[in-house]
């Protein structure tokens, strides 16, 4: 193992600076730690911010919510006003590990998890998000997990966090504190494609440190999911997931969130579904047709092209679930 460095911040102020010099943030360590194993990641210093008081969840003005970065996954998953305002938040967050995993590992490090693409984990494999310029060995190898969505030439890696679909789905933020103060980001702003520089995965400015994730308040009453699809029932990552979450009034869609899992290199967001929702009664004509156009733009490849139709499908079927009519 590389050698490091490790110190332990008593503040968020102390972590930002502890880490100026190039320092990794180590919480849950669920991530990093087994990348430092691997050989994958090298960092200098590691700074342990785990006991920074970053591990509240409370309601905000209107029926939101707040949740800490340090609160766990287990906690956030458990928590009252987590299930009873946004259980997709609940459900995907439940649907993500073992119950071991999620007593460790924290909202922020989730979000801030790196893929689980076999090349980006084997270091004698092409990997442009481990070597720059490098080659993106998935292209043409055994691609059935990778990506379809969102891809580039440089890479075709899927973002693996469930959470992560769930506050994409429900426009969450980001805050963030740094040497040059705070900060908030979109979630669609926050996580990065790869475009041509895939190692660089998060909107995050020298020094960063996320403090919570902001979900903003939607109209009542809302229904929200997670439907996650995978190999095996458990501890297995998404071939796909779907996020979903609408608001009825009058027996019409006035709101609708969309957005999908295990297909993209981001959590991706499904404007189009939502559009071919809004001011629609709920139908299982509707359904469909709105679910048709959740693979547009898809560019697969020669082992996952069956995405294409797993996602429509997996779409049809989670907003039939949310929507009551199945």
């Amino acid at each position: 193992m590389h050698p490091f460095t490790y110190t332990r911040a008593s503040t968020p102020r102390a972590a930002i600076n502890a880490a100026r010099s190039g320092g990794r943030y180590l919480a849950g360590g669920t991530t990093l730690v087994d990348l430092m194993r691997e050989g994958v990641e090298h960092p200098d210093t590691l700074v342990d911010i785990s006991g920074l008081p970053l591990d509240e969840v409370r309601a905000t003005e209107r029926g939101g919510l707040r949740i800490g970065a340090l609160v766990t996954m287990a906690q956030a998953a458990a928590h009252s006003k987590v299930r009873t305002l946004f259980p997709v938040i609940s459900q995907a967050l439940e649907l993500s590990a073992s119950a071991q995993l999620r007593n460790m590992a924290t909202i922020g490090g989730n979000i801030m998890q790196r893929t689980r693409c076999t090349y980006f984990r084997d270091v004698t494999a092409a990997c442009n998000k481990r070597r720059p310029g490098s080659g993106c060995a998935a292209r043409d190898g055994y691609n059935r997990s990778h990506a379809i969505l969102g891809t580039s030439d440089s890479c075709v890696a899927t973002h693996p966090s469930d959470a992560a679909v769930a506050l994409a789905a429900l426009e969450a933020q980001v805050r963030l504190l740094g040497p040059e103060g705070e900060r908030a980001v979109s979630f669609a702003d926050f996580l990065l494609r790869p475009g041509s520089t895939p190692h660089r995965e998060q909107d995050l400015r020298h020094g960063e440190l996320i403090t919570a994730v902001d979900v903003p308040a939607l109209p009542r009453p809302l229904s929200s999911g997670y439907l996650k699809v995978r190999d095996r029932q458990s501890y297995e990552f998404a071939l796909t997931s779907v996020a979903v979450a609408l608001h009825l009034r009058g027996g019409i869609i006035r709101e609708a969130k969309v957005a999908a899992g295990g297909v993209g290199t981001v959590p991706w967001k499904l404007p189009a579904v939502e559009q071919a929702l809004i001011g629609q009664r709920p139908s299982d004509r509707l359904w469909e047709r709105a679910a048709a156009s959740a693979p547009e733009g898809a560019q697969p490849l020669p082992h996952n092209r069956f995405k294409v139709d797993l996602l429509r499908r997996t779409v049809e079927r989670q907003l039939r679930i949310v929507g009551g009519i199945r």
